[in-house]
């Protein structure tokens, strides 16, 4: 985020917190492309489905076949960080290029 807060002064050296430093490791990491995601949650549980349209003439068809290709599997907590850190990113997209419209 590129926002931070600073944390109050502690009261003793000894209550003096250390940031936390995040290495991130891409070594594995591969790329994927997405235009359809859906979302299914229990109380323990969100689960995002990622996946590509593989419709060729949406018009005068009634179905829409989708080739999943990820599912992300976060927690509850995780799921909120993700709404948090995606609203700030859109919010400061549309700053920069205008307000996005969802299609109907």
């Amino acid at each position: 985020m590129t926002s931070e807060t600073k944390p109050a002064a502690p009261a003793t050296p000894s209550e003096a917190v250390m940031p936390t430093r995040v290495t991130w490791d891409d070594s594995q990491m591969q790329t994927s492309f997405a235009n359809v995601i859906n979302v299914i949650n229990s109380r323990e549980e969100f689960t995002l489905l990622f996946g590509t349209n593989q419709t060729w003439n949406v018009v005068g068809s009634n179905s829409l076949a989708v080739k999943l290709s990820n599912r992300i599997v976060l927690t509850p907590y995780a799921a909120k960080r993700l709404h948090t850190l995606l609203g700030q990113h859109i919010k400061d997209y549309e700053d920069r290029f205008g307000v996005m419209r969802l299609e109907p």
